[in-house]
């Protein structure tokens, strides 16, 4: 029995090639992501390893209410602790590290590196050894500054040169004095450090006079270990901590590995997407397989094979059919692997320089991923064959399904359907976070609903389309009637599909959807004519409100100002603004009271009102971080919006209590709206800076459509190999139909139906099996698009739905044209 199964994988081998594609191309999407993910976390964990070279024992502040201020925010560190951890014995050097956000730009005036990995620090001393310096000198005073080599390498940036630098907004000219070299991982990864003297680095960082860091290196023969316990003894417990290099290394290469599992993760859910659908398609060959080989597994059982033998051999073609796709796809997954780093350096994802990485649990997942799924779907055919009875071998008829079978799987599947469908309506009256799961629930329950019950659904479907096949004569009726004659088949076929653009179509609505009520709540709520704020969402210096306030044409601005405070014992941010300006540049719709801020009077927006049980005319105090307490009146409450919430307070009320301001954004209205002529002016008036972005809300529109276009194209990128699976699923059948149906072809050529008439007829079969297909799975989109858009219309008050008609339209299309391509 062992050696027929081989036999028959031999005989059959171009018939199990499109099933061993299909495996091939799930496992080399799981190993792909295996081995590229393995790779990015050692080459940042290596890279970051190297950062910790020079450090033995770090000396961070300590938060909590002994070490840090009044609400529990860590202190930074004093020089007296600097001098102190210098002078342990052990110590051969200390130095204070003061770090911060530094945006860099190229000499067009760029932002290098996008500003999101753009760092700035201080230099020690005349040398640093944790940056050698390549050329020139280490920077001195407020107008010199060392940048990294990769930055200086970039931009074309030589010593003596002047660059262009954002810390929080206003442009600073500084003069280049040095170029170092650096291990630093973010600088690896495509960013940029900018280093000043630690004067003027504490200054412009707000930090005057104290550090975030004490770096100790260990004389020779002091271990890691004894240094640390050195320091502890000779620093305040209860207002620092101490770490080993050793330990800080483990720990980053633990939050490096702790990143990227999620995207692991989000990767491995669209292989197991795509290796879902491969189990249709493997499912499906298997069956038609054993169908075709009815006369020769019946004259097995007749010479003394038992249905367990049968079974076996069935399973043992699967498993070789298993092994040889699980091995091509994790070659084929390598290169994958290999192929999305280097997109990400094509899309200025700079990752750090390693190895790739093949772990052997890689290897094994392939080989385990590819053996089980092809096992498993090839079960059921299996079982169906040993159920084949001896008698059979003497006719070439296989027996149908019986009438009981099939009411069995249609009862069953209209009760899986009827369920899913009410668990799914009755999710979208419960609130956001409660109907996430039993929506999902529902979501499962009916796919498989419908699943079951595509064979019955097939039918009524494929008639719908009996007119527009009539047009090509004898070749449309017979491909209508290929189509239904084993509904089994055509459901098994057309469902893999179906389950692509059912969650491609799902993602479109919701997305859409989004978009269109984001741009409803902004125009709606905010009537400033721009937003102004840090190109990488740092906070931006008072004083570009300033500037902005003071700039001609303005006619009113506030700036957005966050702050921690303590409210009873729970930590809330308080949201500053300008009191007399905020309603002019806002129509925040107000449930209760009045929108007035000024003074002791905020207004607040309903979800914290309800949390803390307030309503207009309450009264409550609050605990700055400076110490100091206040109370306070609720003047009113109000519907928040993305880009205003919580508890809104009078500046002039609130920086008193704050050491060092910072806004997150500048609210701004001038005379004559929003024209290209007032953003050159406000734009002029912050001294062009590349860190800072001025817009209107057709940009803030845009930058939304930007981000959910990406979002939309990653995921069709990814379910794209979902699709493609299906379409092989479509070649797959119809090839072996077509080989299944040789005689009566034949008989139809003989009888005198030309060679076109038959590509026309096997062509029309793919497309409406094809269409199928696609209707099914754009008609579940569209219902789980709706009920996921009503879950979130709870949170979001202008939510409605909004269906792409014209994307519809070329997922159809597209469904179509898979049907075409499979025929050829």
């Amino acid at each position: 029995m062992f050696r027929t199964a081989l036999r028959n994988v031999l005989a059959h081998k171009a018939r199990l090639l499109m099933t061993v594609l299909a495996v091939m191309l799930g496992v080399a999407f799981v190993s792909g992501t295996l081995v590229f993910t393995d790779t990015i976390s050692d080459a940042y964990r290596t890279s970051s390893a190297k950062g910790f070279d020079r450090v033995d024992v770090a000396v961070t502040p300590k938060a909590g209410k002994a070490g840090g201020n009044a609400l529990g925010e860590p202190a930074a560190l004093t020089r007296t602790q600097l001098d102190a951890s210098a002078k342990v014995p052990g110590a051969a050097s200390a130095v204070g590290v003061v770090n911060g956000f530094t945006a860099i730009a190229d000499r067009h005036g760029k932002l290098i590196g996008g500003g999101w990995q753009s760092q700035g620090g201080n230099y020690w001393g005349a040398k640093d050894s944790r940056y050698p310096l390549k050329d020139g000198a280490a920077p001195h005073g407020p107008h010199q500054v060392a940048i990294d080599s990769h930055t200086a390498a970039r931009a074309g940036y030589q010593v003596g040169d002047t660059v262009r630098l954002s810390v929080d907004g206003p442009v600073l000219k500084p003069r280049i004095s040095g170029i170092f070299t650096t291990d630093d991982g973010n600088v690896a990864a495509g960013g940029s450090l900018t280093l000043f003297d630690t004067a003027t680095a504490q200054r412009l960082f707000g930090k005057q006079g104290t550090y975030d860091e004490i770096d100790v290196t260990a004389k020779p023969g002091t271990s890691q270990d004894a240094l640390k316990a050195q320091l502890d003894n000779a620093l305040p417990a209860h207002l620092v901590k101490t770490a080993t290099g050793e330990k800080l290394s483990d720990d980053q290469a633990e939050q490096i590995a702790s990143g990227m599992s999620g995207l692991r993760q989000g990767l491995l859910v669209f292989a197991g997407i795509a290796l879902f659908v491969g189990t249709f398609i493997i499912a499906n060959t298997f069956t038609m397989l054993v169908a075709q080989r009815t006369k020769e597994l019946a004259l097995l059982r007749a010479v003394g094979a038992s249905r367990r033998q049968v079974t076996r051999s069935v399973l043992i073609e699967a498993f070789v059919v298993g092994t040889v796709a699980g091995v091509t796809g994790l070659a084929a997954g390598i290169g994958i692997g290999a192929g999305l780093r280097s997109l990400m350096g094509s899309f200025g994802a700079t990752v750090p320089d390693g190895p790739l990485v093949l772990a052997p649990a890689t290897v094994a997942a392939a080989l385990v991923v590819g053996v089980v799924v092809t096992m498993l779907a090839a079960w059921i055919p299996g079982r169906r064959a040993a159920r084949i009875p001896p008698v059979a071998a003497m006719s070439s008829l296989h027996a149908a399904a019986t009438t009981k079978s099939l009411v069995l799987r249609n009862t069953i599947g209209a009760l899986f359907s009827a369920a899913g469908a009410a668990v799914v309506v009755a999710a979208t009256t419960m609130d956001g976070s409660d109907g996430q799961g039993p929506m999902g629930l529902g979501a499962v329950l009916l796919i498989i609903g419908v699943f079951i019950l595509t064979p019955l659904l097939s039918r009524p479907l494929i008639a719908a389309a009996a007119p527009l096949l009539r047009v090509f004569g004898v070749s449309g009726k017979l491909a209508r009637q290929n189509a239904v004659r084993n509904p089994r088949r055509t459901a098994a076929t057309a469902s893999a599909l179906m389950i692509g653009l059912t969650l491609i179509t799902g993602m479109t609505v919701m997305a859409g959807s989004l978009q269109t009520s984001i741009d409803k709540m902004a125009a709606s709520a905010i009537h400033a004519d721009y937003v102004v704020s840090m190109a990488n969402g740092t906070m931006l210096s008072p004083d570009v409100g300033k500037k902005l306030a003071a700039t001609d044409g303005v006619t009113a601005s506030s700036p957005l100002r966050n702050a921690p405070a303590r409210i009873g014992r729970k930590t809330e941010y308080l949201t500053g603004v300008t009191g007399p300006a905020i309603g002019r540049l806002t129509d925040l719709s107000v449930a209760d009271g009045s929108f007035e801020v000024g003074g002791a009077r905020i207004v607040v927006d309903e979800h914290t009102a309800k949390k803390h049980h307030w309503k207009a005319g309450s009264t409550f105090t609050v605990h700055y971080r400076d110490g100091r307490s206040q109370r306070l009146t609720v003047a009113g409450l109000y519907e928040s919006i993305a880009m205003i919430r919580g508890i809104l307070i009078d500046n002039t009320t609130l920086s008193p209590h704050q050491t060092a301001s910072a806004d997150m954004r500048v609210l701004v209205r001038t005379a004559g709206g929003a024209t290209g002529a007032n953003k050159d002016r406000l734009e002029k008036a912050l001294g062009s800076n590349p860190a800072i972005q001025v817009q209107d809300r057709k940009d803030l529109s845009n930058s939304i459509a930007r981000m959910f276009t990406l979002i939309l194209n990653m995921v069709y990128g990814l379910l794209a190999m979902a699709v493609l699976v299906a379409v092989l699923g479509v070649i797959n059948t119809l090839a072996m139909s077509v080989f299944e149906r040789a005689q009566e072809i034949g008989m139809l050529r003989a009888i005198g139906l030309d060679r076109r008439s038959v590509k026309r007829m096997v062509r029309l079969e793919s497309l409406v099996i094809s269409l199928f297909g696609g209707v099914l799975g754009i008609g579940l989109g569209v219902f789980f698009g709706w009920a996921a858009g009503e879950l979130l219309g709870t949170k979001m008050p202008t939510y409605e739905l909004v269906l792409p008609w014209g994307r519809i339209a070329l997922f159809l299309l597209l469904a179509g044209v898979v049907g075409v391509l499979a025929a050829l």
